[in-house]
């Protein structure tokens, strides 16, 4: 257990240290790699905040991490999804108590003061509410707002992320507002109790798709208190039978996919520690901090893509793809498109099998077309991304990450059928 450390230039050299021996690791030998890595766990775990989110990132994004050292990262990194380092007691009990203002005791029938999981913001506490309702309750790290600032105001941990997909500097400082807004949402508790019942009523009536109820009163800015609930975790599943992984991939996609088209809204932030697996094939799915709204006009986009790709309509698909990115023709906009097509092959191959190599090269692709046209040269046509797509990459590439590691063959175009007929009759469908 440990404070979050806040001062904004122990942070940055916490930072540059870290970002530095972990480079100079990845040019040696496999053996000093782990042993590096394992220290800038330790440094990104203690520190929390954007620092565990960048880890958490290289824990299992495939195309992030050279290959020959992904498994080292990996293995390593993984314990940044839900066992950073935790708070003590005392301080998680002061906060509690200073924000729903009253004692633990008064609060809640039983607490327990060990963590059952911790993570980049804050850890989460079994305990029970006065009518015997078993709860989690998830309280921000202390200091963990300070932290927070500190990073963004550096922009070191902001240039780490954008460097992980192959974006340059400039993107980092165009993003950088973007950024900001989205991290310190994460740290108004209230307003993620907002959206996690927008999510929850949303997909109320599909049984494999579970969000659990928020207890408003037992609910602070500090402090979320929802239904406890349990299930397993993603590293068991991966193991599962072919059968299993493919329901479970089914609804993943009409969770992220139906939470765009039907809601206007996507999480963020889909690493793997924000699903609970069911033995029945439902998904249980955690934390709403991290959420984008889409626009109207690129809602109908997103679906004018998807639908063409069902039937393999290319020109209707680059159409609508060109208007979503912007791109105003040329060499760049024939990658952008390109890229497009390839991250829709599993509905327009449906039914696919997204792999880790699949993702990957989906990564890849990406990341050259940065590094190829991002110079701003005259002439390729080169267009920065538009606002609110860099988390929208975040989302695609984590989320068929861990797709990939499901490895299960699914028939993405019938999934994607049943909620595009809803779209049809909601009146943004219409133009």
């Amino acid at each position: 257990m440990s404070r979050v450390p806040t001062g904004r230039l122990r942070r940055l050299a916490n930072l540059a240290k870290t970002s530095a021996t972990t480079g100079v690791a990845l040019l040696r030998h496999a053996d000093d790699v782990a042993s590096k890595v394992e220290k800038t766990t330790e440094v990104l775990s203690n520190m929390r905040g954007m620092a565990t989110k960048v880890g958490q990132m290289a824990s299992y994004v495939d195309g992030i991490v050279p290959d020959q050292h992904r498994m080292v990262f990996e293995k390593s990194m993984a314990k940044l999804q839900s066992k950073a380092q935790t708070s003590t007691a005392s301080d998680i009990r002061a906060v509690v108590e200073e924000d729903l203002g009253g004692s633990i005791s008064s609060l809640f029938a039983e607490w327990q003061d060990e963590p059952i999981a911790s993570a980049s913001i804050g850890q989460v506490h079994r305990a029970r509410l006065l009518d015997g309702r078993a709860v989690a309750v998830k309280v921000q790290h202390p200091g963990i707002g300070e932290a927070l600032e500190a990073d963004l105001d550096n922009g070191v941990v902001v240039k780490m992320a954008v460097d992980m997909f192959g974006m340059r500097r400039l993107e980092a400082n165009r993003f950088h507002q973007e950024i900001r807004q989205r991290f310190l949402e994460e740290l108004d508790y209230r307003l993620e109790a907002r959206r996690q019942d927008e999510f929850r009523l949303l997909h109320l009536e599909d049984p494999d798709i579970r969000i659990p109820q928020v207890f408003l009163e037992r609910t602070a800015e500090r402090v979320l208190t929802t239904e406890f609930v349990e299930g397993r975790p993603y590293a068991v599943v991966m193991h599962a039978r072919e059968g299993a992984r493919a329901r479970y991939a089914e609804t993943l996609w009409r969770f992220v996919y139906g939470s765009m088209v039907l809601g206007g809204w996507f999480n963020a932030d889909p690493h793997p520690g924000n699903y609970l697996f069911g033995e029945d094939g439902h998904i249980t799915f955690l934390d709403f901090g991290c959420v984008e709204q889409i626009p109207v006009e690129r809602r109908r986009q997103v679906v004018s893509m998807h639908r063409a790709a069902a039937v393999g309509d290319w020109d209707s698909l680059n159409k609508a793809g060109a208007a979503l990115l912007q791109t105003q023709g040329g060499a760049y906009e024939e990658r952008a498109l390109a890229y497009l097509r390839e991250i829709l092959r599993p509905v327009s191959e449906s039914p696919f099998r997204l792999s880790p190599e699949y993702v990957r090269n989906v990564v890849q692709m990406f990341k050259a077309n940065f590094k190829d046209f991002g110079k701003g040269e005259a002439g390729d046509g080169f267009v920065a991304l538009p606002p609110g797509m860099i988390f929208l990459n975040r989302l695609q590439f984590g989320f068929y990450s861990i797709l990939a590691r499901l490895n299960a063959p699914v028939d993405y175009r019938d999934v994607e059928a049943k909620f595009m007929h809803r779209w049809d009759e909601m009146p943004e469908s219409r133009g």
